[in-house]
C-alpha cells in the first residue's frame, strides 16, 4: 500500500508534516510518498531521521518507507477551488491526487487547501456511481467513543436526496473501517419531532425510514457528543457549523480549566491530583488525535487535514488513510450502494 501526502499544504507545511510522516511509518506497514519540493523535503526528512536515531530509533524499516517526490507548485490557502483547477498539474495537491487516479497510491492525505483538494479529487476520481455529492465525515469524541459527522463541510445547500446518500456512506465507514456493529444513524435538526425543522430535514426523515439502516431519527445539537448515535447527517453548512462549535466550546472549557488552576495553589494542589484525569481528557477532546476527515463518495481514499495540523495530526491522518485503504472503503461504498440501489 503507497499513501501520498501533500507535504506542502497547511499552515505548518512542510517542517511538521515531514516528522509527522515519519511518525507514522513507524506505526502502519506502507509506502509514504512526500509530494512537494524534493530538496526542501530530504533535507527536513534527513533532519527527522538524524534526531530520530540519535533519540534510539530502532525502526530502521519505517525510515526506509518514506519517500520523496518533487511537485513544483503549491496552492495557496487563500486560492479558490476555480483557480486551482486552472493550473492542472502545477500542484502538490494535484499531483498527489494524479497518483491515485493512476494507480501510483492507494490514498492521499493533505492539510492544505481543503476547497482545492475536494475540488480537485471530485473533478479528476470522480463519485461513486449513484453518489452525486461527496461528503466530509468528521470523527468527534462522545461519552461512550466517537461520533461520524457529515457532511462537515463539502456541500452548503444540499438536497433531501444528498442527506440519504451522507447516511448510507457514513453508515458504511462506521461499521466498515470503525467496527461498529449496526450504527445508529440521526440528522441534525433543531428538535427530535418528526415535524420538526426545514423541509430538506422533514424529507430525508421520511426517505431515511424506508432505507435499510439503522436510522434513528432526529438528534439536537447538544445531544451531538452524548454518545446516543454514532452518525450525525447534516448539510454541509449545518454540519461545518456544528464541527467549528464543538472544536470552539472544547477549547473554551480547556482554557477555562487552565486559568483556574493558576489561579490558586489549592487549585494547582487539586490539579496536581487531577493530572491523570486531565491528561486522559486533553487527549480525548484534542482534535489532533483523530487526525482528519474523510472525503466519503469520492472513487479514492482522500483524507482532508485541518489546516493547524501539527505532527500528531499528520501522524493521526495518515493512519486514517491506511484505516481506509486497508479495509478498501471505495469498494464497500460501491457495493453498498449498488445493493440499496
Amino acid at each position: 500500500m503507497r499513501i501520498a501526502v501533500d507535504a506542502m499544504g497547511g499552515d505548518f507545511a512542510p517542517q511538521e508534516i515531514v516528522p509527522g510522516t515519519l511518525a507514522a511509518a513507524r506505526v502502519i506497514d506502507a509506502e509514504i510518498v512526500l509530494v512537494g519540493h524534493e530538496a526542501r523535503l530530504n533535507d527536513l526528512l534527513a533532519d527527522a531521521v538524524g534526531s530520530a536515531l540519535k533519540e534510539g530509533e530502532t525502526n530502521t524499516a519505517a525510515i526506509t518507507r518514506v519517500t520523496v517526490r518533487h511537485s513544483d507548485g503549491v496552492i495557496a490557502m487563500e486560492e479558490s477551488p476555480r483557480d486551482a483547477l486552472k493550473r492542472g498539474r502545477t500542484s502538490s495537491i494535484a499531483d498527489c491526487v494524479e497518483m491515485v487516479r493512476c494507480g501510483e497510491a492507494q490514498a492521499v492525505v493533505s492539510a492544505g487547501n481543503s476547497g482545492a483538494f475536494m475540488a480537485l479529487a471530485h473533478t479528476r476520481l470522480r463519485t461513486i456511481p449513484q453518489i452525486s455529492r461527496p461528503a466530509i465525515a468528521a470523527a468527534l469524541p462522545t461519552a461512550s467513543g466517537k461520533v461520524l459527522l457529515l457532511d462537515a463541510g463539502a456541500n452548503a445547500d444540499c438536497k433531501p436526496e444528498h442527506l440519504v446518500e451522507f447516511a448510507i456512506m457514513g453508515s458504511c465507514y462506521a461499521e466498515q473501517v470503525l467496527g461498529v456493529d449496526r450504527p445508529r444513524v440521526a440528522t441534525l435538526n433543531i428538535g427530535e419531532e418528526a415535524k420538526k425543522g426545514n423541509v430538506v430535514t422533514q424529507t430525508a426523515h421520511l426517505l431515511l425510514q424506508s432505507v435499510p439502516i439503522n436510522y434513528v431519527g432526529h438528534i439536537e445539537g447538544n445531544r451531538i457528543l452524548a454518545g446516543d448515535v454514532d452518525v450525525v447527517v447534516a448539510d454541509g453548512f449545518a454540519g461545518n457549523v456544528a464541527l467549528k462549535v464543538v472544536e470552539g466550546a472544547i477549547r473554551f472549557v480547556m482554557d477555562t480549566i487552565k486559568a483556574g488552576i493558576a489561579e490558586s495553589t489549592r487549585a494547582q494542589l487539586g490539579a496536581l491530583l487531577m493530572k491523570p484525569a486531565f491528561a486522559k481528557m486533553r487527549r480525548r477532546c484534542n482534535w489532533a488525535e483523530y487526525g482528519g476527515a474523510l472525503l466519503l463518495g469520492i472513487q479514492g481514499v482522500c483524507v482532508v487535514g485541518h489546516g493547524r495540523s501539527d505532527r500528531q495530526a499528520i501522524c493521526n491522518a495518515v493512519q486514517v488513510a491506511a484505516d481506509a485503504a486497508q479495509h478498501d472503503i471505495v469498494a464497500e461504498l460501491r457495493r453498498l450502494v449498488q445493493q440499496l440501489s
